[in-house]
């Protein structure tokens, strides 16, 4: 296992969390790095954010930092957001510094509702590392010593590629069942091993994990759904037990299908995640989908271009010689991008495909011209609204997007012609 890549600690995130370090140890305190982002830089991996433990109570962390510069995220827990200072923050939302999460050392008691302990008491860093879920998310790194303090095993099993939990897996799921879903997200996007102790407690406590809400359910599946090995992560649901709760049609899974269009798509949003899982399950795609979106609470949107995806990717895939006026509506709809990245990833070398994204990439006018005629003109022109009235404009829609009419003359005289 490498050294501590220090060069990550250059960035505007990692520079926020050094400079509350240094604030808090000048103070008298002892502060180190945390969790996740030590090993993501023990990986190799860029941080998403730094973390910082400390033996600081919460209050002394408001009296170091300033009420007004401090938001009490979870102070019964012992966590409090210290704010950046107002000479690092800019209108550029790009590089905009969020809160760091400061959580004090702690120990903490028994977890009645399967996701938060009843009660904290602060404690030293071995407490703290011996109550977090995963050896691989327990090790900190001391700025000053410039050394990672390893408590747990953690880095022996960050080079063996192994995702283990600390202490007892059987407790550890019993604090926070979420934590067997966890394990399968880790080793999916980490393309880790879970040790086989901590595989079988998920077997066998695999049905608790129907107590988790689904908005937590849904924020680990997304995580899943969009990693480069999301058929393995799928695979282990279901070696797991935990499909049986969260997904149950993944039993019949097409797996040889699914994994070749994953490989065609490294990088894939969610909605297209799931739209390749869907088109692989046999059954209805579109009312499986209403049980997820009502099972993981996902978002309106997010239902509404995964089912748009489900209902037009294969038509994109055969459209090569459709009729324009037949692939233009497909191509304009909102959510249009990903229905083309969906028929993509079902048919890479597929000639529709290709001329799809050339449309969709080229000139919105010439994509979605303005009509020669409109309801309007119709009126104007002595026609009555009535059932053929939709159906004439919508000939005329298409003979333009075919190129036959090419002049609001044309049009206004076709639809002449074809007033009932």
């Amino acid at each position: 296992m490498p050294d501590f890549p220090t060069e990550i600690l250059n960035s505007p995130e990692a520079a926020e969390a050094v400079r509350i370090i240094t604030e808090l140890k000048d103070a008298g305190f002892v502060a180190v790095l945390a969790g996740g982002c030590v090993r993501d830089a023990l990986l190799g991996r860029k941080p998403k954010d730094f973390d910082v433990a400390t033996d600081a109570t919460p209050e002394s962390v408001r009296e170091v930092f300033g009420k007004r510069s401090t938001l009490a995220f979870g102070e019964s827990f012992g966590v409090i957001g210290v704010l950046p200072p107002r000479s690092a923050s800019t209108d550029d939302s790009s590089t905009k510094l969020m809160p760091t999460e400061v959580a004090t050392f702690r120990a903490d008691g028994n977890y009645s509702d399967g996701r938060r302990p009843d009660s904290v008491t602060y404690g030293d860093a071995e407490a703290d590392a011996m109550r977090r879920d995963f050896t691989i998310n327990g090790m900190f790194y001391d700025l000053f010593e410039s050394k990672v303090v390893d408590y747990v095993g953690g880095m022996e099993d960050l080079e063996k590629g192994h995702l283990r939990t600390i202490g007892k897996a059987t407790q550890r799921f019993e604090e926070d069942k979420l934590r067997m879903l966890r394990a399968v997200r880790f080793a999916t996007t980490l393309g880790f091993s879970i040790e086989y102790k901590t595989f079988a407690a998920i077997q066998n406590h695999a049905s608790d994990i129907s107590v988790v809400s689904g908005e937590r359910i849904g924020a680990e599946m997304r995580r899943v759904m969009t990693s480069s090995a999301s058929d393995f992560g799928l695979e282990t649901l279901v070696d797991t037990g935990l499909s049986l709760h969260i997904w149950p049609q993944l039993r019949s899974m097409n797996w040889t299908e699914y994994s070749r269009a994953v490989q065609a798509t490294k990088h894939r949003s969610f909605e297209v995640a799931m739209a390749l899982a869907l088109f692989h399950l046999p059954g209805d795609s579109i009312q499986c989908l209403r049980f997820i979106f009502n099972d993981w609470k996902l978002s309106v949107a997010e239902r509404r271009a995964i089912e748009a995806a489900l209902t037009h990717a294969e038509t994109i895939t055969q459209c090569d010689g459709l009729r324009w006026s037949r692939l233009q509506p497909i191509l304009i709809e909102e959510d249009a991008k990903i229905i083309v990245a969906t028929a993509r990833a079902l048919a890479p070398k597929s000639r529709g495909v290709a001329r799809a994204a050339r449309a969709l990439s080229g000139d919105p006018d010439e994509l979605n011209p303005q009509p020669l005629v409109t309801g309007a003109d119709l009126i104007a022109n002595g026609m009555r609204p009535g059932p053929g009235f939709k159906s004439i404009l919508r000939s005329i829609r298409d003979d333009q997007l075919d190129g036959k009419l090419t002049s609001r003359e044309e049009a206004l005289k076709r639809a002449l012609q074809d007033k009932p």
